[in-house]
């Protein structure tokens, strides 16, 4: 330990009594260790987040760069190859498979991106995670007809990212 952050005890006065008892002689003066920091802050521990909703915020982080790169081979393999994807008839929504594949491709980058800033623990990307989020719902709604199963899949990991990044953070 250092005695860098040490105080000085305080010494009695000369001529005034010790409490009727002499104390023994030092070779300097004695250091009291100081406090940590954050010792007697009440607030110091109810600050962090709790256990439980940084783990969801993690696993929220990786199922977002998870869904990320496979939006964004999704949207790539749309692009490439459009006539991959068999399209349901008489569907409300109908765009082309190519340019599903562009909405898919931009998305993909950008919820990866969130995901890799939910790293930091930053109130703006968990922000802007469940807003890409919902995004990537709708996107997926929109894309039953093209690929119906994975887009269920991919519409029931988007939600489980929204409630874990909207759980509130103290225990």
């Amino acid at each position: 330990m250092s005695d860098m952050n040490d105080q000085p005890a305080q010494q009695p006065r000369a001529g005034a009594p010790a409490g009727g008892a002499t104390a023994p002689p030092q070779s300097g003066p004695a250091r009291v260790p100081r406090p940590a920091p954050g010792y007697d802050d009440y607030r110091a521990a109810h600050d962090a987040p709790s256990g439980a909703a940084l783990g969801l915020t993690l696993l929220a982080a990786v199922l977002m760069m998870v869904t990320g790169v496979l939006g964004f081979f999704e949207g790539l393999a749309a692009i490439i190859r459009g006539t991959f994807f068999v399209v349901l008839p008489n569907y409300a929504f109908s765009l082309s498979a190519a340019s599903w594949g562009v909405v898919h491709l931009v998305l993909g980058v950008l919820v990866f991106f969130a995901g890799v800033a939910l790293f930091a623990d930053r109130t703006w990307a968990r922000m802007v995670g469940v807003a890409l989020a919902a995004f990537m719902i709708i996107a997926n709604f929109v894309y039953l007809p093209y690929y119906p199963v994975w887009a269920i899949v991919v519409i029931a990991l988007n939600a489980f990212v929204i409630w874990a990044l909207l759980t509130p953070r103290r225990a």
